[in-house]
């Protein structure tokens, strides 16, 4: 798409107040003269409203929010009755929502909305690994593990080796950098989903002098986000699954670096680019290796079963950038 292609955007315009003087929705065209003329004139008193917000930056969100929501309204030429359907939906969203079920996340990471904020706030830097959705199971107080110690914590599936590096984007390794992991069990399930005071299948450690880590994790598995509420009414109307790829969380933290969320993918994963919060990239798509029962570990731990092993090398990127 180039420059002279490209849709022009209202917010573009040196004035964060002005508003488009002319919709460009078909159904909007097709809405005579006079009908868009009053649509555009209560436009243009909402966005007067913010005319004496002391924040400029508040003031630039409420009127770009005005503005889009107004242009879908208009474009769409919603119904009375759609817009109290998604009021509806909305208000069902926060009944379901407590410490533990944060159903307004899911609708974020369903829409892309969650995905393309983490676009915007991390920009690609040099070989930095790239960043992916935060979701809706991270909890604060996750125990400490030592290095090469089990995040498992009794959880159930097979177990993962999973080692690598902290790097800065220059290659020094981070020492000290605070690695947390969480993940679900072999029945997709987190282990707040079970009891909000549990903790198993996550915990964090700590990088070594040469900025080597390495634990024991569970071999990820597909799971649905929890489809029982509005969100999991949304997809189903619309003919989309709420599985997520599998997947391994990681937030990794250093003082001289930007904070890293990300997650890691098995390759060859049966929901893949499917996943229903678009947190797949390329980049973040691992061999985890399975070994077959009685393959020694590398850490001399007697497994009786199969296990698999993965390597993810995290880059992070500069603080500030």
């Amino acid at each position: 798409m180039t420059t002279a292609d490209r849709p022009e955007n209202p917010l573009d315009a040196e004035d964060p107040g002005s508003v488009e003087a002319e919709p460009r929705g078909r159904a909007v065209r097709e809405a005579g003269p006079e009908q868009q003329a009053v649509e555009q004139a209560l436009v243009e008193q909402v966005v007067a409203s913010f005319d004496a917000c002391a924040d400029p930056r508040l003031k630039e969100l409420m009127v770009a929010l005005v503005t889009h929501v107004h242009a879908f309204i208009r474009e769409t030429r919603l119904t009375e009755e759609e817009w109290g359907a998604a009021i509806e939906f909305l208000t069902r969203a926060g009944h379901i929502t407590d410490d533990v079920r944060q159903e307004f996340i899911l609708l974020s990471d369903t829409l892309g909305a969650s995905m393309q904020t983490i676009n915007v706030n991390n920009r690609t830097y040099a070989d930095a690994t790239e960043a992916t959705v935060f979701g809706p199971f991270f909890v604060e107080d996750s125990p400490g593990i030592a290095v090469g110690g089990d995040m498992a914590f009794g959880a159930g599936g097979e177990p993962c080796w999973v080692e690598g590096t902290v790097t800065a984007s220059d290659g020094t390794p981070l020492a000290g950098a605070r690695i947390e992991v969480w993940e679900a069990d072999e029945n997709g399930r987190y282990d707040v989903q079970y009891d909000p005071g549990r903790r198993a299948a996550r915990a964090h450690l700590f990088s070594e002098p040469d900025g080597s880590y390495r634990f024991w994790g569970l071999t990820p598995t597909p799971y649905p986000i929890p489809d029982d509420g509005p969100v999991g009414t949304m997809l189903e109307a619309v003919g989309r699954s709420p599985l997520r790829a599998s997947h391994l969380h990681f937030m990794v933290s250093h003082d001289s670096a930007r904070t890293l969320v990300t997650h890691i993918f098995p390759e060859g994963d049966p929901i893949g680019w499917k996943d229903t919060v678009f947190g797949v990239k390329q980049s973040l798509i691992k061999p985890f290796v399975q070994q077959p029962a009685g393959t020694p570990t590398p850490d001399g731990r007697p497994i009786e079963g199969t296990w698999s092993r993965v390597r993810f090398d995290i880059v992070l990127a500069p603080a500030g950038t």
